[in-house]
């Protein structure tokens, strides 16, 4: 089964293809369509991963932990030979879970929420080829094919982001993601030139084999190390590359599920942890992944502590905990980053689905001011939008609770440090409980502050909530710890794959069980005094009520975008007025057009010459002869 893992690919393009073509005449079956598409992929990836499971020890790839299939060669040069290979382990089979999975549940749930829009079949179209490109990204055995898929996915989310491109703001949202993916992009495509500089070769395998070489050079190491992180800080929306992630907020809901919760934005931290055995050896990179983690972690549940659309507190929420995977990667718990991908993929795709389903039910409202008392009319939703706040918030047995409790456990022990690190991230994890529970006591507690009549979403919405709940409470049980009883079996899948720095594995030896126990402990006691404090701040919410001080630093976003206005993009919109009058138009055009004008004046003049007298003629003859004469004079002459 493992060879033919190009139909996982291979299905959501033919279902783009036919989605696209036929946008105008399949009519809702183009959902349908799509939707099976994305299944038959997921019952695919479910085949391999089971038959990675289940192949011997002694066969020699899985030794290795992984399996190249080669398709054909990409670029085959005298020169530059790069294969178009898909390379499936351990890391890349749960990613295809991941993506294959909940791609189909938004499939599902779209097809009831955009039932009514116009674009109705060119939107899933989109969706499939956002999917394809995903699963590129992630099977691609060499960075230029996991970069084809990294750049696919970033057109498909401006593609998406301004879906209802008639509203300019929504276009102005996808243009911001779009440009601000394309800076964090050049860091990338500088980070493999580098690499194929010294290496001639971008295949992962290659360049692993080539580490111990490449170590003689440590300053190389962390440039190319910096130069792909500067990629995922755009792909995964760090600090500075942060802000069009809630600006995404503008495309439709399933969008933000399944691009900003599951998939996209966890494509830098999937780079991150496939390039393992480089950032392992480049300890300088991971301690600015660790500061630049912790720091967007704080910055993100600051502000969304603030916020009252509901969709842009679950953004900035995602920026959140991607600073989470970030602080994971950055100390070199990679499995602890994926981790949390997995567990964060479930409950935050469930609680994006559910803020739609609220959406929906009140007439297209997102500010959360306008809502209140939804749980009587919204049972369904609110239970599952219940769960999802208690996984997010980290309360056992939920699976928010063991990977945010790993993630925070390889911090308290990351070297001298660590305690500070872990201090503050436990910061950030009490804002994560109180934000998430703000915005469930503000929507579906007290009384209904909005217009029209609240209603339950239909079948296709609600299906999908309830299956991401039950994943949102088991999913943590696959990386139960050993202090509990567990064996953490992600761990043991994979760890062929995964490299455990040494000062991590030293680190992690030193922490007796009993430490354990009290860091879990402290983490939900934390996680309760934010409960606790949504709880007293709203349970009688008032919404005349306004935000002064720091808090209305914070709803106001830190001033972050405005910084960023002022500070670069009104000053290159001048810079490039002055150029376009001063340089293109008065120097370049200018030199252009007098060359012009000076042909055309000079012609005019040369013209007046052409007088059709004889005598004149005979004249500029002799003339020219006297002329010629008085030259050759003073030529010999001197």
């Amino acid at each position: 089964m493992l060879n033919l893992v190009w139909l996982v690919p291979l299905f959501p393009l033919i279902g783009f293809i036919i989605t696209g073509l036929g946008r105008n005449h399949l009519g809702k079956a183009s959902g349908w369509i799509a939707s099976l598409a994305i299944l038959a992929s997921f019952i695919v990836s479910v085949l391999i991963f089971i038959e990675l499971k289940t192949l011997p020890e002694e066969v020699a790839e899985h030794a290795t932990g992984s399996h190249v299939v080669h398709l054909f060669n990409f670029i085959n040069t005298h020169a530059m030979q790069i294969a178009f290979d898909f390379q499936i382990d351990a890391l890349s089979s749960i990613f295809l879970l991941v993506i294959t999975g909940i791609g189909f549940l938004i499939h599902i749930y779209s097809i009831s929420y955009m039932s009514h829009d116009e674009g109705f079949g060119k939107f899933f179209a989109y969706l499939n080829l956002f999917v394809f490109s995903m699963l590129l990204l992630v099977l691609g055995a060499n960075y230029l094919i996991l970069f084809i898929g990294w750049e696919g996915v970033g057109l498909c989310s401006y593609l998406l982001i301004g879906f209802w491109y008639k509203n300019i703001a929504y276009t102005d949202a996808a243009k911001k993601a779009f440009i601000m993916n394309r800076i964090g992009d050049l860091g990338f495509l500088i980070g493999m030139f580098l690499l194929y500089s010294k290496c001639n070769a971008l295949d992962f395998k290659s360049i692993e084999n080539m580490i111990p070489t490449l170590m003689n050079d440590p300053s190389y190491l962390t440039a190319v190390a910096l130069c792909f992180f500067i990629g995922a800080t755009g792909k995964s929306a760090q600090i500075p590359l942060f802000t069009w992630l809630p600006d995404a907020m503008a495309g439709p809901t399933p969008v933000s599920a399944l691009i900003h919760a599951a998939t996209m934005v966890t494509a830098g931290v999937y780079m991150i942890a496939r390039s393992n055995f480089l950032y392992s050896v480049a300890p300088i990179a991971q301690q600015v992944i660790l500061i630049i983690g912790l720091a967007t972690a704080l910055l993100a549940a600051t502000i969304a502590t603030q916020q009252n659309d509901i969709k842009k507190v679950l953004a900035y929420s995602t920026v959140s905990q991607l600073g989470f995977m970030f602080m994971a990667l950055g100390v070199g718990a990679y499995t602890a980053a994926i981790f949390h991908v997995i567990t964060h993929a479930f409950f935050k795709a469930l609680l994006f689905l559910g803020s739609g389903s609220v959406i929906h039910a009140v007439d297209g409202e997102q500010d959360i001011r306008n809502m209140g008392g939804l749980k009587k009319y919204m049972k369904i939703t609110y239970i599952t939008f219940f769960i999802g706040c208690i996984a997010i918030a980290g309360i056992p047995p939920l699976s928010g609770f063991f990977s945010k409790d790993e993630i925070m456990m390889h911090i308290f022990t990351h070297g001298t440090n660590g305690k500070i690190f872990w201090i503050l991230g436990m910061l950030a994890a009490m804002m994560t409980a109180y934000y998430m529970f703000r915005l469930l006591f503000i929507t579906f507690h007290g009384t209904y502050r909005g217009k029209g009549h609240p209603h339950e979403s239909p079948a296709l919405m609600t299906m999908p909530l309830i299956v991401l709940a039950a994943l949102s409470i088991l999913g943590g049980f696959i990386g139960i710890p050993e202090v509990l009883g567990g064996h953490h079996a992600l761990n043991a899948f994979l760890e062929p794959i995964l490299l455990k720095s040494q000062a991590l594995q030293t680190s992690i030896n030193e922490l007796s069980h009993q430490n354990e126990i009290i860091l879990m402990g402290v983490a939900v006691f934390i996680a309760c005094i934010g409960i606790t404090m949504a709880w007293f701040g709203y349970k009688k919410y008032n919404a005349a009520d306004t935000t002064k001080g720091i808090a209305k630093f914070a709803e106001d976003k830190w001033y972050v975008d405005e910084v960023y206005d002022n500070g670069i993009v009104k000053p290159l919109f001048g810079l490039s007025k002055w150029v376009e009058k001063i340089i293109e138009k008065a120097g370049i055009d200018g030199i252009v057009n007098g060359v012009g004008r000076l042909i055309q004046v000079g012609s005019t003049k040369i013209r007046l010459l052409q007088s059709g007298l004889v005598g004149f003629y005979l004249f500029m003859f002799v003339l020219g002869i006297i002329l010629l004469f008085a030259l050759q004079m003073w030529l010999v002459k001197f």
